[in-house]
């Protein structure tokens, strides 16, 4: 019963991530920044699709910062200050398949604050 049932929350989670990223491509001027959120860690990267290579990242766990609205915020702190250095002021956000909301929500909105725009 259990594994039917996640299954399913996989295969709905796999349906978002497609309809939503089939029409988002960043190129090296405007890079995806897509994340990564686990029950743990939040984890970001901005990638050039054109060539096929990641600009700048940043890891939540080597920041030390956990998966929440603050830890989030930290995460988009550092990944903006690395983005700026490579000099990239405009990115496309890719939420990958996550609800606008909560963490994800607060990592935009870091990124904002932080001089990105999107």
């Amino acid at each position: 019963m259990l594994k039917s049932i996640q299954k399913k929350k996989n295969r709905v989670y796999i349906q978002r991530k497609r309809r939503s990223r089939a029409n988002i491509h960043g190129t090296a001027e405007k890079p995806r920044v897509t994340v990564f959120r686990s029950n743990k860690h939040f984890y970001a990267q901005a990638i050039d699709d054109d060539a096929g290579h990641t600009l700048a990242y940043s890891d939540g766990n080597k920041l030390g910062v956990r998966s929440t609205r603050e830890g989030a915020q930290t995460t988009a702190k550092d990944l903006a200050e690395k983005l700026k250095a490579a000099g990239i002021e405009t990115i496309v956000f890719d939420r990958n398949g996550y609800l606008y909301h909560g963490v994800v929500a607060a990592f935009a909105d870091g990124l904002r604050e932080a001089g990105i725009k999107f």
